[in-house]
């Protein structure tokens, strides 16, 4: 719960308060001080009688009633603060800049449990421990960074790291970037992410709030209640992008099948992001860049006109923005050819539009205008403008600025003369602009940001066989289901499934053989990776084979049966399942056979599936012109993959004691897609 207290405090009391500004209690009075709080201010410090020019007490004993404390004095010092604090003097928001606790150990932990039940038995808000604090329209609560102007509909932020939103600042405000609410959560102790997220959605006004959020985050203690709140606030109108670290595990861990091999915890954190509408980022450059875009209107499709004096720049921009599915269409006719006459001889339209290193001011508004109102193949428009410091480029950029706010089509700049156009820049940004100073690196973001989708609605899941599924799993212990078990759970989710049998004798073979019909294939039952360990005959022709080749299969060490299916023939369709706590259940779907973790091609969403996130995951696969088929040969129907896909996730919110479980291969034809082989693990 996030309190008035901590966003609107009519007094705050600054809980080591100091003199001395390179100390977090004097750097933050300090910064308070100076952003012109209105509120009543008060420091505690047992040596001072005033600190800053403001009053100061020894003890919080001695305070009056106050609405915000912000603590920044040793660890072993702060139960006792706060207990005088929220017990005595009506506290209701509490920033804790204090370290040595959670992060600290066992007995860090415990302090700050305790911490916490003193702040939630009156009703109360703990930011932090170990964090930089909090910034509103009201006060500039932080001890650390640089502080920027307050902007009513600039960014909103939050950050589990102090240090990453100091250098996320750093690198945002020289770009143009506006802030709005900030909050440094820290070892989020009581408030996290989530929960700013969910006051961010439930206070949400399109006329008052920001539209922008950003985010950083080293865990997800509760996806369920994210992406309930990411989603709503997608879905009113707001765009949204997060960077969450911590994506790799120390070490190795032993896996039993490919989905295990493929799936974790960074490929669900990804699947929660697409299921929510956010953009995800690896860096603060990147999270930067993302926010600069989301500031300007947004692109209504994905042809690009490349506008600049500086070949060179222009070039690498188109190779990235075609790399990453955008167009940059050549740019012909007669509109093409008078606009041309208007420049230098040597210039080209035909996209880069290249006016020269002399072009001006008057030619890079003519320019515009023309992609705006006279190229109707061009949805947007990118200028690299700098300088070689030869002259100044003022009026280059005021005609940036003029175009930005009158041209329907979004125009995004780049402005790469960071030094010797520092002070035009800096006027650009006043006039209310952001800028970009890298070309690849902003073409690499504006892909990605125009492919970002809504959020995906609740999906309607296809009608399975519950009782069937229920008894299945009620009559197996924990550990890998037998075939005809496998079998079963399959059919009773609508997945068809190839004819088979299982024999534990030679006779049960031959017997099974012939009523499956010829050609056949064998497998080994018992070892998982049956192809590692030539558990795999294919195609079988006559009970002579039958019977040769379940001897030598029955020869493989761990084996406890033999396997009889009918050899079917279609393009190899990989699907999996793998439980993912606390993310749910993971689906994967990629090109089967023995190659799906060497190429490791595979797309991921978090159960339970809507169909149109399953025929997005099937597109987003390098393998996807295979499966649409190529070079004469059939592909698979993609309407049977996105069923399938939905029947998978419709069995696994029937069946939550599945763990994992590997599809692999599907065999997919125009006409048909029967799972070959799979195996499930359940736990209870």
């Amino acid at each position: 719960m996030i309190t008035p207290q901590l966003l609107n405090p009519a007094s705050i009391a600054l809980v080591g308060a100091s003199n001395d500004v390179s100390k977090p209690g004097g750097k933050v009075l300090y910064n308070i001080l100076k952003h012109g709080y209105k509120g009543e201010l008060y420091g505690v410090n047992p040596k001072e009688q005033q600190v800053q020019g403001v009053p100061c007490f020894a003890t919080c004993d001695e305070l009056p009633e106050i609405d915000l404390a912000i603590v920044a004095i040793a660890a072993n010092q702060v139960e006792a603060a706060l207990r005088s604090l929220a017990y005595y003097k009506n506290c209701k928001a509490f920033i804790l800049f204090s370290a040595g606790f959670s992060e600290a150990g066992e007995a860090g932990k415990m302090l700050e449990q305790r911490c916490v039940q003193i702040v939630e038995k009156t009703g109360g808000t703990l930011i932090g421990p170990n964090c930089i604090g909090v910034i509103t329209g009201n006060y500039k609560g932080v001890f650390a960074g640089p502080v920027p102007a307050y902007d009513p509909m600039g960014c909103d932020c939050v950050s589990a790291s102090g240090a990453t939103m100091v250098y996320l600042l750093e690198s945002a405000i020289p770009r143009g970037l506006k802030f709005r609410d900030i909050f440094s959560v820290g070892n989020s102790a009581q408030v996290g992410v989530e929960d700013v997220l969910q006051y961010w959605d439930e206070t949400y006004d399109p006329a008052y709030s920001s539209s922008i959020k950003l985010l950083y985050m080293e865990q997800i203690a509760d996806p369920a209640r994210f992406l309930k709140h990411a989603r709503s606030l997608v879905n009113k109108g707001c765009r949204i992008a997060a960077i969450k670290a911590g994506n790799t595990e120390a070490g190795s861990r032993a896996v039993s099948s490919h989905t295990g091999a493929l799936a974790g915890s960074d490929a669900a954190v990804s699947a929660l992001f697409r299921k929510a509408g956010i953009i995800r980022c690896y860096s603060r450059i990147e999270l930067v860049y993302v926010a600069a875009i989301f500031t300007i209107k947004p692109l209504q499709g994905n042809r690009i006109a490349v506008i600049t004096h500086a070949g060179g720049p222009g070039v690498m921009l188109t190779d990235i923005l075609v790399k990453g599915g955008m167009e940059v269409p050549p740019i012909t006719g007669p509109k093409a050819d008078e606009l041309l006459a208007k420049l230098y001889p040597g210039s080209s339209v035909s996209n880069p539009i290249d006016f020269l290193a002399t072009g001006n001011a008057q030619q890079l508004g003519e320019i515009l205008d023309y992609v705006d109102n006279e190229f109707d193949d061009i949805d947007g428009a990118v200028v690299v403008f700098g300088t070689t410091g030869m002259w100044r480029v003022d009026d280059v950029y005021q005609v940036l600025h003029e175009k930005i706010k009158t041209c329907r089509k979004p125009i995004f700049p780049i402005l790469p003369s960071a030094i010797q156009a520092a002070e035009e820049v800096s006027h650009f940004h006043t006039m209310g602009h952001v800028n970009f100073t890298d070309e690849v690196s902003f073409g690499y973001v504006l892909t990605r940001v125009n492919k970002l989708q809504l959020p995906y609605p609740d999906a309607q899941l296809p009608a399975e066989d519950a009782d069937l599924i229920r008894e299945v799993i009620r009559r197996n212990t924990a550990g890998y289901l037998q075939p005809d078990e496998v079998t079963a759970l399959l059919r009773a989710a609508g997945i068809p499934t190839a004819g088979q049998a299982t024999a534990n004798t030679q006779e049960e073979a031959i017997v099974a053989a012939n009523r499956l019909g010829f050609p056949l294939v064998m497998k080994v039952v018992g070892p998982v990776h049956k192809s590692d360990v030539g558990g795999v005959v294919l195609g079988i022709e006559s009970e002579a084979e039958v019977t040769a080749n379940y001897k030598q299969l029955m020869g493989i060490a761990g084996a406890e049966a033999v396997l009889l299916q009918q050899q079917l023939s279609g393009i190899e369709v990989y699907m999996g399942a793998k439980a993912e706590p606390p993310f749910g259940k993971l689906i994967l779907c990629g090109l089967g056979g023995i190659f799906v973790e060497v190429f490791k091609d595979v797309s991921a969403a978090l159960s339970p599936v809507h169909p149109d996130e399953a025929a997005r995951m099937i597109r987003r696969l390098r393998s996807y012109p295979i499966i649409q088929g190529a070079r004469g040969k059939a592909g698979v129907n993609e309407e049977l993959l996105v069923q399938t896909i939905l029947k998978l996730s419709a069995l696994l919110e029937a069946a939550p004691e599945i763990i994992e479980m590997d599809i692999n291969p599907l065999l997919g034809n125009p006409d048909v897609l029967v799972a070959v082989d799979a195996r499930i693990l359940i736990e209870k």
